[in-house]
């Protein structure tokens, strides 16, 4: 049986790495739609990332994320996830373009 401790940083390690892979996978999605930059990639990449730099401490011998992680930071993601949880901004869903319909009547000629 394993040592519950070495297990625990393996699976940590394992982890830290799949996030690093998530942020680059949202990072290069984020670019692709025609040069504007999507928000809602972006935002996810930006809490991915925030996940990593949190589990980081975690796991043994590892270099640091490279994130910026300052609290000025922090209070800037927060507003930008809230926006996308409360579907604002950026994050509104598209409405349908509306119409102006208008009636036709026939007029009877007797």
């Amino acid at each position: 049986m394993d040592d519950p401790t070495a297990v625990r940083a393996q699976e940590y390690a394992k982890v830290y790495d799949e996030l690093l892979g998530a942020a680059a996978r949202l990072d290069m999605l984020r670019r692709l739609e025609g040069g504007s930059v999507d928000a809602h990639a972006t935002a996810a990449m930006h809490g991915v990332r925030f996940a990593a730099t949190i589990l980081w401490p975690a796991v043994p011998n590892t270099p640091p994320p490279g994130y910026r992680q300052d609290s000025e930071r922090q209070l800037q993601l927060a507003a930008n996830w809230r926006e996308a949880a409360l579907e604002l901004g950026d994050f509104a869903p598209q409405r349908p373009a509306l119409r102006l319909v208008s009636e036709t009547t026939a007029v009877d000629e007797d």
